[in-house]
């Protein structure tokens, strides 16, 4: 059997939907800004786009204090240090690799606990066994929005002399306990990548309603400057641009827009899903805001018949580029594999995990007639899984892509 045997011809040559397709916004309004920007001839160094975006962005989170950056992986590497992190810090695996690479990169040992089943969150019972005299911080990550047991992880730092803080890249616009994400913790890191529901193009952010922090984060994202010629701390370059600015304040703009598609998609997916056996739709938790960015399914091969990678090569055969998420775990790839060869016996969950789950395109270049296919398509292929099981191959090969396995 070829590939042409088990796709549509029209969707195999129609263009692809991808997972994470940026949002844009009003486009007059950015060109608006741009030209703003332009005019004013002031493109970095705090500008006043950059401190719009910082202030509308710490409201949003409910806290003191934004300090926007060119990324969330130089926002993870500068709260690190000016957290003081040292030694060990407790981190997720199921995460995406740049949460432990801002630690790694500054000579700290992520040590990759486990995850609950149901959230996909740091576990706080594993947390605490993992702790030794060198543990200095616990990094928790937010996954799909979702918020990790800040309560329990809060009483463990607290408990043990730890510093807390999270990776919210998933979670900004969302609430735990009824507050905004953000404001847990000593800081928390947004991301504002362009695959993100808000996005800079390239930008992150860390928020928090330390005084002292905020003002040795400024610091350190801008060389150590403090005034003119006047260099008082150890610095990199993490500043925002104000292009990437007018991008992320033309995104904030429609926040409420990208958030009701989001979740119009969602509870699409979530009619369409109904009755297709072994596929089961992650919720979001009731009572909290969500920003409905992730679609989010859970494969059980021992009902649907085939594996998570066998659906993803259905769909990726009809042009749906779906997504393993966080596959294989950042314990498995290097140089953490070889530092921590036997981690994943103590990361049980964490392995089910990484081959169960697969996310699914959502946003605005998204809409209900696309989901529909999609729902179409995940339907007849588990309707047939014993044609698919017999001639999709269980495993890619390393360094290959989910088409080239097939033809």
């Amino acid at each position: 059997m070829t590939a042409d045997d088990k796709t549509n011809p029209e969707l195999r040559n129609r263009p692809p939907i991808h997972v994470g397709r940026p949002n844009i916004g009003d486009v007059e309004a950015l060109v608006s800004r741009v030209r703003a920007v332009c005019e004013r001839r002031w493109l970095s160094n705090d500008g006043q786009l950059v401190q719009e975006f910082e202030h509308r962005v710490a409201q949003i989170a409910g806290v003191k204090h934004c300090v926007a950056m060119c990324n969330a992986t130089v926002a993870l590497e500068i709260a690190i240090r000016a957290v003081e992190l040292s030694g060990e810090v407790i981190v997720p695996s199921y995460t995406f690799v740049a949460t432990a690479h801002a630690l790694q990169w500054q000579e700290v040992r992520p040590v990759f606990c486990d995850i609950d089943p149901v959230t996909h969150n740091l576990d706080p019972a594993k947390v605490e066994q993992l702790i030794t005299p060198l543990t200095t911080g616990i990094i928790g990550v937010h996954i799909w929005g979702r918020a990790c047991d800040t309560s329990a992880l809060a009483d463990i730092a607290q408990r043990r002399g730890l510093k807390l803080m999270f990776d919210a890249s998933h979670a900004f616009g969302c609430t735990h306990l009824g507050r905004p994400i953000g404001s847990f913790g000593i800081a928390e890191v947004f991301s504002f990548h362009a695959t993100k529901f808000i996005n800079c193009a390239e930008g992150g952010a860390v928020v928090t309603n330390d005084d002292d922090l905020a003002a040795k984060m400024r610091l350190m994202r801008n060389f150590g400057f403090s005034g003119y010629d006047r260099v008082i701390y150890v610095g990199t370059n993490g500043k925002m641009n104000e292009l990437s600015a007018a991008m992320g304040l033309t995104s904030l703009d429609s926040l409420d827009h990208f958030v009701d598609v989001n979740r119009r998609n969602y509870e699409t997916y979530k009619l369409s899903l109904v009755g297709i056996p072994g596929i089961r739709l992650l919720d979001h938790p009731d009572g909290e805001h969500s920003n409905f960015q992730y679609v989010v399914l859970d494969v059980d091969e021992t009902i649907c018949g085939l594996t998570r990678d066998q659906i993803v090569q259905v769909l990726h055969l009809n042009n749906i580029l779906a997504r393993r998420y966080f596959f294989p775990g950042v314990h498995q790839m290097e140089p953490y594999r070889t530092f921590h060869p036997n981690a994943n016996l103590i990361l049980p969950v964490t392995e089910q995990v990484v081959k169960r789950v697969v996310v699914l395109p959502t946003g605005t270049a998204v809409n209900a007639d696309d989901i529909l296919e999609i729902a179409n398509i995940l339907l007849s292929a588990i309707s047939d899984h014993e044609i698919h099981a017999r001639n999709l191959p269980r495993n890619i090969a390393p360094g290959g892509t989910f088409r080239e396995s097939l033809e």
